[in-house]
């Protein structure tokens, strides 16, 4: 089956060696997924608590920005999605819905 991609139209930049807005705007979001990232392993790792509060400001300032970003690519035509199948959604659910036998805690339902 093929599917058709989730896209707005494409906002024309100049096909040029120079970096164009689009350029500029990926380099942008690929920076902020690469922040975001890497402050979520500092939480992860942060002993005292008022560092963990300067950092998980700064981690949600960042998340917010990195999703502005995908919005406005997304807005642009420069970021496209494809549908997912159902059939291939719901074999990832089975899957998934099968290792909550494995939770610590008790299986706990998956909505």
């Amino acid at each position: 089956m093929n599917q058709q991609p989730i896209q707005n139209p494409k906002a024309q930049v100049p096909k040029t060696p120079q970096m164009n807005d689009r350029d500029y705007t990926n380099d942008l979001l690929s920076t902020e997924k690469y922040m975001t990232d890497s402050y979520s392993t500092a939480l992860n790792e942060a002993s005292n608590e008022p560092l963990y509060q300067d950092l998980l400001a700064i981690f949600t300032e960042t998340q917010n920005m990195q999703r502005e970003l995908y919005d406005l690519m997304f807005q642009k035509g420069w970021y496209k999605l494809e549908a997912a199948e159902q059939q291939k959604l719901q074999q990832s659910y089975q899957q998934f819905k099968g290792y909550s036998n494995q939770f610590p805690y008790g299986n706990t339902n998956i909505q």
